[in-house]
């Protein structure tokens, strides 16, 4: 049976795309649940990071389930509800305030493709394959799930992978500037996590900071007078004074969660 896992250590959050016997396809009950859990995690203050991969060690997630599609996706109808379901789950992840990891191992295809793109950062085995070879099945991507990956990766590597069909392997990728890293196959698990508590060491707020100002940077506006005072919010907070304090006094800060 198809499921997103949920494992919590201490600060950091794992959710496991979990389709046995289908390479982690991802169907629409795990579209769902993907959005409900990161939800959840969202406005958990304790968490710090989450890592998302795939069950066992053969895919991240091989794309969309595609049996679905002969009866879930036949009309426009079920069409724009399926699709509205897969942008609300990648938007959960874009969106969330807290870092999020993915860790790559195996076929990142199509829908794991999107999956991984909606993440921070993306921290990939050396057999990482990547690409979206849906040419071959008669069907276009959706604007809405594209849109992320042209963000990432730019047009002219969107339209090699979508146009060619082409599957990428990690180095590729990394080139392209898919992956943040590539690492051994035999190091990628201890990689991932080790960049999670390398993001949990730092101040519990300015990592969603970070975040959002990335975000509206991105949108090519010049920021109003009222975001940049908002940009000094931290002036006001204990984390910056703990962060200065043990700058000053030459120890490590002592950060609570928020």
């Amino acid at each position: 049976m198809s499921s997103i896992d949920l494992s919590i250590d201490d600060e950091v959050a794992t959710l496991t795309l979990n389709n046995p016997g289908k390479l982690n396809a991802i169907d629409l009950s795990m579209w769902r649940s993907l959005s409900e859990k990161m939800a959840i995690l969202a406005v958990d203050r304790k968490i710090r990071c989450i890592v998302l991969r795939g069950a066992g060690d053969e895919a991240f997630a091989a794309g969309g389930d595609l049996e679905e599609f002969v009866s879930g996706r036949a009309t426009l109808e079920q069409a724009l509800h399926y699709h509205g379901e897969v942008a609300a789950a990648l938007n959960a992840i874009a969106d969330c305030p807290q870092p999020t990891v993915a860790l790559i191992r195996g076929a990142c295809i199509g829908g794991g493709l999107e999956i991984a793109g909606a993440c921070d950062l993306r921290i990939a085995g050396e057999g990482a394959k990547f690409g979206a070879p849906i040419n071959k099945l008669g069907f276009s991507m959706y604007p809405g799930e594209m849109e992320g990956l042209l963000r990432l990766a730019g047009p002219a590597v969107v339209k090699e992978i979508l146009l060619e069909g082409r599957i990428l392997n990690a180095r590729e990728a990394y080139a392209k500037g898919l992956v943040t890293r590539v690492v051994a196959d035999a190091q990628l698990v201890d990689e991932a996590y080790a960049t999670a508590r390398r993001i949990c060491l730092g101040a519990p707020l300015v990592a969603g900071w970070h975040k959002q100002w990335i975000r509206r940077l991105l949108d090519g506006r010049p920021l109003s007078e009222a975001e940049k005072a908002e940009s000094f919010a931290f002036l006001a907070t204990e984390d910056y004074r703990e962060g200065l304090a043990a700058f000053l006094e030459k120890r490590k800060p002592q950060f609570k969660a928020r």
